[in-house]
């Protein structure tokens, strides 16, 4: 099987306007969320969110932004690092034959801001406030376009919507994509930007959403007994995939290896998992059958781990039946309990830092962990930092979960890297 590795890496999120700053800060167990400031929260029951750490107000030019979502914004920040990351000048075209290009860039809901800040001007200030740019700048695929766009992709451009499985997704259809041979470059990852009255409303009307508006760092607690719900986070994560021999044959580096992907659905309701596992499991088994990985060749589980009290249940019994249970050596870690949930853009962000948490032979902690849920049976990296074997090939599997039963996970190992 034509094996497809990781060559380029590119995030904007709370903990940092880079990759190097957020791996930084998920290593030191940094918390990025913070109080909502503006007069818009006041009323809600739920004032925390986890914005980006640097507004993309700063990064991207103001007319060009203008024309662009949020949702866009970030993942174009993302989309260049990533791209220049994997050797690639963002300035000039055709570094790469276009027709060998492609893009699977998700969002879980899109354009938001969009949406709702054109309906408002409509409403108080007359149709002809609505900017003509409004359906470029709100469909769901505005930023895989816009990437699309950016690095001259002709192979495809694709945007998966799975709520919170979303990125993944788009990494599990970009290694089909290139193992099928539809091409050989692929720029893949998610993004997301709904910090908004509705959104934050809404959520909170669900009961989903902490309302530890007193401690908004020590309010993402996965697998804690005093979590009451997700943190609402923003950001972006993108990767540049290529298959080996393209890669090498350019002298590419390469980060490791996307070894395979699983992908179920609970079929059991639109928001709350089944509580058996089944499908979470199920996509996990999928993934190490999928990329040729036995349970005991993983040591590091990046979890979905939102911080609710039913999933993060669930969760850790489906890690047991894919895994066993005797699962002493696989290192469980929630870097939601850092960044928040980036919904759509969340599993790219946890794929990321698994691909790094193998590069450095260290874990990310799960912070905020002070009085574990009992019988858990998994071994939870607690507030620190864990260290991984220190020799040999590692592998490592994310997981994504989202409303409407999707399951996803992907396998990553640190095979044919060069960094």
């Amino acid at each position: 099987m034509t094996e497809i590795v990781i060559t380029g890496l590119g995030a904007t999120t709370p903990l940092g306007g880079d990759l190097a700053s957020t791996w930084a800060g998920l290593l030191a167990g940094k918390s990025g969320v913070r109080a909502i400031t503006e007069e818009w929260a006041e009323e809600l029951p739920v004032k925390i969110a986890a914005y980006v750490a640097v507004d993309p107000a700063e990064v991207i030019d103001r007319v060009k932004a203008r024309r662009l979502d949020r949702s866009t914004q970030l993942a174009l920040i993302a989309a260049q690092e990533a791209w220049q990351d994997a050797g690639f000048d963002w300035n000039e075209g055709d570094q790469v034959d276009p027709s060998r290009l492609s893009v699977s860039v998700a969002s879980g809901i899109g354009g938001l801001h969009s949406l709702l800040n054109n309906w408002d001007a409509q409403r108080d200030k007359g149709y002809r406030r609505v900017s003509p740019f409004t359906i470029p700048m709100l469909m769901a695929n505005a930023p895989a376009a816009n990437v699309g766009l950016a690095v001259h992709a002709k192979a495809g451009v694709h945007t998966p919507v799975s709520a919170c499985a979303s990125s993944n997704e788009a990494i599990s259809l970009a290694l089909d994509q290139l193992r099928l041979g539809r091409s050989d470059i692929a720029v893949v990852g998610g993004t997301e930007a709904t910090i908004h009255p509705l959104p934050i409303a809404a959520f909170g009307q669900m009961q989903a959403l902490s309302r530890r508006n007193d401690d908004p760092e020590g309010a993402s607690r996965p697998w804690d007994r005093g979590r009451d719900g997700f943190v609402m986070g923003e950001g972006s994560a993108i990767m540049v995939l290529e298959t080996l021999e393209h890669a090498r044959a350019r002298g590419a580096k390469i980060y490791g290896t996307i070894a395979g992907s699983g992908i179920t659905a609970d079929s059991h309701d639109i928001v709350q998992p089944d509580p058996t596992g089944e499908g979470q499991s199920g996509a996990m088994i999928k993934a190490l059958e999928d990329s040729g990985l036995s349970a005991a060749d993983i040591v590091h589980v990046n979890a979905h781990g939102t911080s609710t009290p039913q999933g993060d249940v669930t969760e850790a019994g489906s890690i047991r039946t894919a895994l066993g249970d005797d699962t002493d050596h696989v290192v469980v870690t929630s870097t939601k309990s850092m960044t928040g949930h980036l919904l759509g853009g969340a599993g790219a962000l946890e794929t990321i830092a698994s691909v790094l948490a193998l590069r450095d032979r260290t874990a990310p902690p799960t912070i905020n962990l002070e009085d574990p849920e009992p019988d858990l049976r998994i071994d939870i990296a607690a507030n620190v930092a864990r260290a991984l074997p220190a020799t040999g090939d590692l592998a490592a599997i994310n997981n994504s979960f989202g409303f409407g039963g999707h399951n996803v996970a992907i396998a990553i190992t640190n095979a044919n890297a060069t960094v």
